[in-house]
């Protein structure tokens, strides 16, 4: 039997109750896909994207939706070794894949190179939307999951002073598709543990930064919640919970989109 198969497999039973159906949950939860939708998957390489893929077949074998899926990929610089582990992994995992170049790295060290982060992740983010639209898909899939909905929410709070964080459906700024995140219920140490299960060789980033070369706000806040852990193991689901169940009538004030409905006096 093939790895691709092989993950399948353990989808279906080892990690049924951690990682599908709590996928199933959210796709149901947030209506993520429909009858009739195009959907892009975006691969990275890392290990949530190649998870996210292998879910996606494993519900279009089911059929228990009727949907088109294909999986696409941007190459932001990696080197030619990077490049060849990732198509290898894709070809172990029997993900067909198109994979697009967009020199995104080196424009966005060049602009910032001491934080280059936001810059590269929101260059990322602009040619991948571009390209899922151009293809003509009507949404577009993203591995992130819990982990990275939590950290999100304490990001905003702590560095950019407000309270939002990953939503699982929102519509992209042109209009014209739907991001979708069917992995919000899906735990990080769960990811990491099919993956080692499955011998899946994910790929890191490639960015200095990533790599722990140079700190960075999410891994600040990795490092925060694993000490906070210690002494309140449910820190994470709390956080996670409070994002869907926020009183207006305990707040200072709230903004919709970029205009706020109610301001506090200074």
């Amino acid at each position: 039997m093939k790895k691709g198969e092989i993950a399948l497999e353990s989808l279906r039973t080892t990690y049924r109750k951690k990682i599908w159906t709590k996928f199933v949950k959210a796709v149901k939860d947030f209506n993520l896909i429909e009858d009739g939708d195009r959907i892009a998957v975006g691969v990275s390489g890392g290990k949530d994207s190649l998870l996210l893929c292998k879910l996606f077949q494993e519900m279009k074998r089911d059929r228990s939706k009727n949907f088109e899926v294909a999986f696409i990929s941007m190459n932001p610089g990696f080197q030619a070794m990077d490049m060849a582990q990732f198509k290898a992994n894709l070809e172990e995992l029997d993900i067909p894949c198109e994979v697009f170049d967009a020199n995104v790295w080196e424009i966005a060290f060049k602009e910032d190179p001491e934080k280059p982060c936001f810059l590269c992740a929101k260059m990322r983010r602009g040619v991948l939307y571009n390209k899922v639209e151009e293809l003509g898909y009507n949404k577009l899939a993203l591995g992130h999951h819990f982990d990275d909905v939590v950290e999100t929410t304490l990001i905003n709070m702590f560095y950019a002073g407000t309270v939002k964080t990953m939503i699982p459906k929102v519509k992209s700024t042109s209009g014209k598709m739907e991001l979708i995140r069917p992995m919000v219920y899906i735990k990080e140490k769960d990811i990491i543990a099919f993956t080692q299960k499955n011998e899946i060789m994910a790929m890191g980033c490639g960015c200095p930064v990533e790599s722990g070369k140079v700190d960075s706000k999410r891994r600040e806040i990795k490092n925060l919640l694993k000490t906070m852990e210690l002494t309140n193991p449910n820190i994470k689901q709390s956080i996670f919970n409070s994002m869907k169940n926020i009183n207006l009538d305990y707040i200072l004030g709230y903004t919709r989109g970029n205009k706020s409905d109610n301001k506090v006096e200074e």
